[in-house]
């Protein structure tokens, strides 16, 4: 791309006055990027629907797993989550990520959960997980990794794309973040293209931003398909575009646009931009855990994997970290789901991070020691899990984590999550 970011960013920003149709794909993936003074990297993904930690890494070495999880498959079975320490199992769907948590650049964080309680809404569950702040009474509303970035001097906004969903709470904030979402079409016909060019000719604001349009839309495969035959071009073309354009849809479904935001994200980040933040959908399990698991699991790892392949020598200067608004409840359904729970797992990968261990303290599944005997207690905030990331990661002041950053937070003396 040879346009100037701003340009792109002007684009972006009138696109409406265009009059144009932008169709996005319904399974977008926002994606926020930042540039920052330092040279580690950070990516933060939100697992929305409640992520099950308990079934994601399974702690067969507590005796009252088994009876609460019957039916679950054992590790060394087929099929069966595979051992990582003798007392916890990873869920197969994660098998692709085992040569990382070898190399040391995958672990975990047990009984882990925000501060949110009882009541079980996703809504409230991700914005207290994204604002980071302790209840959804808060008045804040912005998100706890743009606060970071007001905290510290010298930050830069990377190109900023807008086509389809908003950003997250996570990023929304006084400090300037770049939004970018994957898989967004605007498709014109030639005719079309022929007669906005001649419509704003003797305009030069929409002359150029109706470039930027077409510059954007070319690069995009279904804009394409809609050049190459239109709905008025020739008949065999547009029988070869359509079919085309299914495989397409098709891949974009299959991907649901993770591995494009992961691929873009890893690409900015081998550049100027330092933090990257999205997130990724279908952890809402309450039918068939087992199963229901397996597909959003392999996304996950889809996702960091490709991650790791195009960060190249970069990955060694980035951690990840994977969170998620609640874990579920520890017994099983009868429809063999889980329901909204409390403690949970936060996942994190990359080289820069400890990884090869679990982290937290494992409060045990006995009745008595469940949270309202119905839930998995939780041992410590994810948010300061979070902030000693950062912390390690960028050299942050604990003072501004505890303070501007997660308001009301005292960090304690966590898990040294970083090398």
């Amino acid at each position: 791309m040879t346009r100037s970011m701003t340009s792109r960013r002007s684009f972006l920003a009138r696109s409406l006055a265009l009059g144009c149709s932008a169709a996005a794909s319904p399974l977008l993936a926002p994606l926020s990027l930042a540039a920052a003074p330092w040279d580690n990297r950070l990516v933060v993904i939100i697992l929305r629907g409640g992520m099950d930690g308990l079934g994601v890494v399974q702690p067969w070495g507590d005796p009252d797993y088994a009876s609460l999880r019957a039916g679950m498959p054992r590790p060394g079975t087929k099929g069966g989550p595979l051992d990582l320490d003798g007392f916890f199992a990873l869920h197969s769907g994660l098998t692709p990520l085992m040569a990382l948590w070898k190399a040391g650049e995958l672990g975990f964080v047990n009984a882990t959960s925000t501060p949110y309680r009882d009541k079980r809404s996703h809504f409230d569950g991700q914005d207290i997980l994204e604002a980071g702040v302790p209840d959804s009474q808060s008045p804040i509303r912005d998100g706890w990794l743009n606060r970071m970035l007001q905290a510290v001097p010298g930050v830069e906004a990377e190109t900023a794309y807008t086509i389809g969903p908003s950003g997250m709470l996570l990023t929304k904030g006084a400090a300037e973040v770049a939004e970018w979402s994957p898989e967004s079409v605007l498709a014109m016909t030639p005719q079309a293209e022929q007669l906005m060019a001649h419509v704003m000719h003797d305009d030069p604001l929409f002359r150029d931003v109706l470039a930027e349009a077409l510059d954007l839309a070319g690069s995009l495969p279904t804009a394409a398909l809609m050049r190459k035959g239109g709905m008025d071009g020739d008949p065999e073309e547009m029988l070869e575009g359509m079919a085309a354009l299914r495989q397409s849809a098709q891949v974009s479904k299959d991907h649901s646009g993770a591995v494009s935001v992961a691929e873009f994200a890893a690409d900015r980040l081998r550049g100027d931009a330092r933090i990257a933040a999205f997130s990724l959908n279908g952890w809402d399990t309450h039918n068939r855990q087992n199963a229901a698991l397996t597909r959003p699991l392999k996304q996950l790892a889809e996702v960091i994997l490709a991650l790791r392949d195009n960060l190249g020598p970069v990955w060694a200067k980035t951690g990840v970290i994977a969170m998620t608004e609640f874990g579920r409840t520890a017994r099983i359904n009868g429809t063999d789901g889980t329901d909204h729970g409390t403690g949970g797992t936060m996942l994190f990968a990359g080289g820069a991070l400890r990884g090869g261990r679990m982290h937290g303290k494992w409060p045990g599944l006995a009745e008595e020691a469940l949270y309202k005997r119905r839930d998995l207690m939780p041992t410590s905030d994810v948010r300061a899990h979070a902030a000693a990331v950062m912390q390690g990661l960028f050299g942050l002041d604990r003072n501004v984590l505890e303070t501007a950053v997660f308001p009301g937070l005292d960090m304690g003396t966590g898990a040294r999550l970083v090398l």
